[in-house]
């Protein structure tokens, strides 16, 4: 009867141990969880400068094997040294160094648009950025896209650079 009686305490026991241990991971759900980093955190993590992209992601997924899809608010554009298109969508793979199987950016050139397919820097790192536009690899001072950049809605206003200039510097 001895024993009986001692098996029930060993098993509150433990069960009351259980319950305690418990405790702090259930507590551990209430606390609030640090916010991910933004995408313009995660873009010099992978070598590249965080103004690739506008003031104006409200969302992004980053999968473990570089593939993403960040979500603007609305389709913008952005004149850097050419006057660049976002769609309200973009999706690529990122990887140290680089953006591959780009979709949702153009760049103007000509009055025409031309999706930007790729976007690389050197390693180790330089003042230069490369855009691959089709067949074309454009090389561009780094520096412009180093701060983050607010979008407009839509192509008005005077552009920074004459067509004459474009024409001169060639895609």
């Amino acid at each position: 009867m001895a024993a009986n009686h001692f098996n029930s305490h060993l098993g509150l026991a433990l069960a009351y141990l259980i319950f305690l241990i418990s405790i702090p991971k259930s507590l551990s759900v209430l606390q609030p969880q640090p916010a991910p980093p933004s995408v313009w955190d995660i873009l010099p993590k992978f070598g590249l400068p965080s103004g690739l992209l506008p003031s104006t992601v409200t969302d992004y997924v980053l999968h473990d094997d570089g593939r993403f899809i960040v979500m603007l608010d609305s389709p913008c554009y952005i004149q850097f040294e050419y006057l660049v298109y976002y769609e309200k969508t973009i999706t690529g793979k990122l990887g140290y160094g680089s953006i591959t199987d780009l979709e949702g950016i153009q760049v103007q050139r000509f009055f025409l648009w031309f999706d930007v397919n790729e976007i690389k820097v050197d390693l180790p790192p330089s003042d230069s950025i490369y855009f691959q536009v089709g067949f074309i690899n454009k090389k561009l001072d780094v520096d412009q896209f180093k701060t983050i950049h607010s979008c407009r809605d839509e192509v008005t206003g005077s552009c920074k650079y004459s067509s004459e200039s474009l024409l001169q510097e060639g895609f």
